[in-house]
């Protein structure tokens, strides 16, 4: 099921490029404004956002399921149908726009989800983390009992290739200060070439804990790896095919878990408020 996500998710962006430059190409040429604007309706919006994602890394979460663009591409698919049905012409249209709906609803429902993620048994509350070990970007291997000897908010994210990650990291790095001087170590770890850990860790003027976890070893003792998650095709970059599903644990002085977030969409997490919230709750800093 996973490769199959893998693949989709690269096929849906070829995809939607396609049928948006296609549909502008049409609208340009004077056909149908109904048709073939409903085409664009179904496709532009998602497209939009994602793009926005990707290029400016400043999006750290979204909704679970974009209803404001469900919405808009059933009306887009809607209209591209009405001018087919009616009007006995634009079938290419209704079939476009039947495409750029359906496969947003594969994208948001199907795709965005972790197929009700439940609890890693390795993640338990009130017990220390399991064994592991990570490579720190000085090239020297930090065990889990060193991440937790302070408090502490473990990030594992998916890579710099994920733009929803690297927004989260940037949104982190505004409560440098207000987290370092309540004595939280923050570690950011992800399972990606060991230069691209150094590379963001250099983007950044802040002490945090940026570490890889090499083959992918701390996200399978911890029972979060997603297998075959990575888009097809970014294997290109030196990314393996596994990787991690995020999550936030947060420990506290004595190095046990305090609370935990095991997103089962990868596009919604915690805000930095949070785990502040969090930290005080559990008594893990003042109030």
């Amino acid at each position: 099921m996973n490769r199959l996500k893998s693949i989709f998710i690269s096929s849906y962006m070829m995809a939607i490029m396609g049928i948006a430059a296609y549909t502008g190409w049409m609208l340009y040429q004077g056909e149908n404004l109904m048709a073939w604007g409903g085409v664009l309706l179904t496709v532009a919006p998602i497209l939009t956002v994602i793009m926005r994602a990707m290029m400016l890394k400043d999006m750290a979460r979204t909704s679970a399921h974009f209803p404001l663009i469900n919405l808009l591409g059933l009306a887009g698919a809607a209209m591209a149908g009405f001018v087919w049905a009616t009007e006995g012409m634009e079938a290419l249209a209704a079939l476009l726009g039947a495409v750029g709906w359906a496969t947003f609803l594969l994208y948001s429902y199907w795709f965005s989800t972790y197929d009700h993620r439940q609890p890693s048994m390795k993640l338990v509350v009130g017990s220390k983390l399991p064994h592991f070990t990570v490579r720190n970007v000085d090239g020297k291997l930090v065990n889990s009992a060193q991440l937790t000897d302070k408090p502490a908010i473990l990030i594992f994210y998916r890579g710099n290739w994920c733009p929803f990650c690297s927004a989260q990291i940037k949104e982190l790095m505004t409560r440098y200060k207000q987290l370092n001087a309540l004595g939280v170590r923050v570690a950011l770890i992800a399972p990606q070439p060991h230069e691209n850990t150094v590379g963001v860790s250099k983007t950044y003027d802040a002490k945090f804990d940026f570490l890889t976890d090499e083959e992918n070893a701390a996200a399978h003792t911890l029972g979060i790896e997603h297998r075959n998650g990575l888009p097809m095709g970014m294997q290109a970059l030196g990314y393996d095919s596994d990787t991690v599903m995020p999550t936030v644990i947060i420990t506290g002085k004595d190095g046990k878990i305090v609370w935990t977030h095991e997103t089962d969409n990868y596009r919604v997490r915690p805000e930095p408020d949070t785990f502040l919230e969090v930290l005080r709750l559990h008594g893990v800093v003042a109030a």
